[in-house]
């Protein structure tokens, strides 16, 4: 669900149609395979020649931005040696205009939704992935504020509506909800659910209990209105409409009390140990407005469903995926994308991910990133254990001086090039040592900071527990039905 272009070089044109034995290869002379091995994980692939290189180009561009998806481009090693003769008249930006909706459906699931809208008393909307990977979120945003409806997210479009918005309500997650989430939730009498991605992890578990009698749910290539499906009515089409005929006599304020994190209640008996409940509330109140938060796979993203999300914040997770140590990597690249733009990163990583990337770090020296490290040291696979294994030696891992990466990877060695200006460098382990070290990193914007946060072996955020105990009982129910 990202565009992304994979450019991958090829052996040259001469090799491959001669079926040559070269390395990188199976040895069978069979230069398609790895081709053909993407066409399962991308939108569209290409197989450039020096005949079709601009057709195919701009087809594959163009599938990428328009489904927002991956693809892949194999340009033989000397293909970059020709010159292509492009008749200047051809040239034409690339087409990235909506197919419209069927006309006759298109107008029946907009005349159904806004005849459901208006017999109903309790209307709330459900904002979720989909709705920003597909560039939705000006629409999405003039919609709500238009309806007037009170606006929940999931874990997946965290951050993708401001969390001061008056209209704003909170994170939805089914179990991993707080008690006023659900209530609001499932009290409503018509859901509008705008991008859904009903995954287990987005959806506490598969804790939701949304009613499909009373939710409309709005894709990017159908709408789906209660049982009933709309096959090809684009959301990014129909919901400008209903904006557009959306009743103005049902059009009230929001006037409940504005959306707050609730504190969390901590146990004065551990009150310099730095546990999850207290870590998540608190760190909101380092994290810049604007900033790019990077949460990786296990506690850390679960930690951030219930955090507060200063204005403007980009939350990056893998909660469908959930591919540990990828946060490193993602954190080098959003520095570089976000340098222009003045945004400053922060990557929340377990000790066991690190362990898997940490050379990334010598990149981010490199490269004179400012990106904060915040690495939760709770001694292994805590979210592994948690699920099964507490006490299996594959969930324990080497221990490392986390803190001493800098140092490790170059920091204080003579360069031949300018490098990362190192802040913060060490470990916390109380409360009080973790506040001094953020209120470091915030005044010094310029330079790259490595938080160690000691965190106890089995704490973890109540959303995490949650999210097991309801997959556990949806796997019961599935055996269940099996059987």
């Amino acid at each position: 669900m990202v565009p992304v272009v994979h450019i991958v070089g090829t052996p040259p044109t001469a090799s491959q149609i001669n079926g040559a034995i070269l390395h990188h290869t199976l040895g069978n002379g069979d230069f398609r395979v790895f081709a053909n091995m993407y066409k399962e994980v991308t939108i569209a692939q290409a197989n450039l020649t020096k005949n079709n290189a601009v057709e195919e180009i701009d087809r594959v561009l163009t599938q990428c931005l328009f489904k927002g998806r991956p693809v892949y481009i194999g340009l033989a090693v000397d293909l970059s040696d020709y010159e292509i003769d492009v008749d200047p008249s051809s040239i034409k930006p690339l087409n990235l205009s909506l197919v419209h909706n069927p006309k006759d459906e298109h107008q029946a699931a907009l005349e159904n939704v806004l005849d459901l809208v208006k017999k109903a008393e309790r209307i709330i909307a459900i904002v979720d992935a989909c709705a920003s990977r597909h560039g939705m979120m000006d629409k999405v945003l003039k919609f709500i504020e238009h309806t007037q409806l009170p606006v929940y997210v999931t874990p997946m479009a965290k951050g993708d509506i401001d969390e001061d918005h008056p209209q704003f309500r909170g994170v939805f997650a089914g179990n991993c909800s707080t008690e006023r989430i659900q209530k609001e939730v499932y009290d409503a009498d018509l859901i509008l659910s705008i991008g859904s991605m009903n995954s287990d992890f987005n959806t506490g578990g598969f804790t939701y209990r949304l009613s499909q009698k009373k939710t409309i749910e709005f894709h990017t290539y159908h709408t789906k209105i209660f049982y009933a499906i709309y096959d090809k009515v684009d959301m990014r089409e129909l919901l400008p409409d209903l904006t557009k005929y959306w009743p103005t006599d049902i059009i009230h304020p929001y006037n409940g009390k504005p959306y707050e994190i609730e504190k969390p209640v901590l146990d004065s008996k551990h009150q310099h140990e730095i546990i999850h409940e207290y870590f998540w509330h608190k760190l909101s109140d380092f994290i810049p407005e604007n900033s790019i938060v990077i949460a990786e796979t296990g506690t850390s993203e679960f930690g951030i469903f219930n955090m507060r999300a200063p204005r403007g914040v980009t939350f990056l997770t893998q909660i469908l995926w959930g591919s540990i140590g990828y946060s490193i990597g993602a954190a080098l690249g959003a520095a570089l994308a976000g340098k222009d733009k003045n945004r400053r990163v922060f990557v929340l990583v377990g000790d066991g991910s690190f362990q898997l990337v940490c050379q990334e770090v010598s990149s981010m020296l490199r490269f004179k990133t400012n990106l904060v490290i915040i690495l939760l040291n709770n001694d292994g696979y805590t979210i592994e254990k948690l699920i099964h294994g507490r006490d299996r030696a594959y969930n324990n891992i080497q221990k490392w001086r986390y803190h001493k990466s800098f140092e490790y990877f170059g920091d204080g060695l003579k360069q031949t090039r300018e490098q990362a200006i190192t802040g913060f460098t060490g470990m916390v382990e109380t409360r009080e040592e973790f506040e001094k070290a953020m209120t470091q990193v915030l005044k010094e914007t310029d330079k790259i900071h490595f938080v160690e946060v000691v965190m106890p072996p089995m704490d973890a955020p109540k959303s995490l527990i949650l999210t097991i105990e309801g997959t556990r009982e949806y796997k019961k129910r599935e055996r269940g039905t099996k059987e």
